[in-house]
């Protein structure tokens, strides 16, 4: 039976996701597994706003922070334990600070 391992990439630099998906990409490709994705998914907002002044003189002024959460979706499907490789090779990439990984495993019938 086929096993779906879906890899979910979350970070704030959109270039550092990219990158990793490219090497997952190059691994699907030389080890054949076939590859969903990546599949860009909404990027989340987050705005802060806070009080130029930091006494409460003058007009009522206000700066926006903000930080943007990107994510993107990707699919490996394993069908054969000689594919099983791809799964290893993908564990040791090399991933920067910024970008969190989750994988989750299923077993397609």
């Amino acid at each position: 039976m086929p096993t779906v391992t879906t890899i979910k990439l979350t970070g704030e630099n959109h270039l550092d996701i990219d990158e990793v998906c490219a090497s997952i990409r190059n691994i699907s490709e030389q080890t054949g597994v076939q590859l969903r994705g990546p599949i860009p998914l909404p990027t989340r907002r987050l705005v802060v706003p806070c009080r130029k002044a930091p006494d409460g003189e003058g007009s009522e002024t206000w700066d926006h922070w903000e930080m943007r959460i990107h994510k993107r979706l990707l699919e490996l499907v394993i069908g054969s334990a000689k594919e099983e490789g791809a799964l290893r090779q993908v564990m040791r990439i090399p991933i920067p600070d910024t970008v969190t990984i989750e994988l989750s495993l299923r077993t397609v019938a």
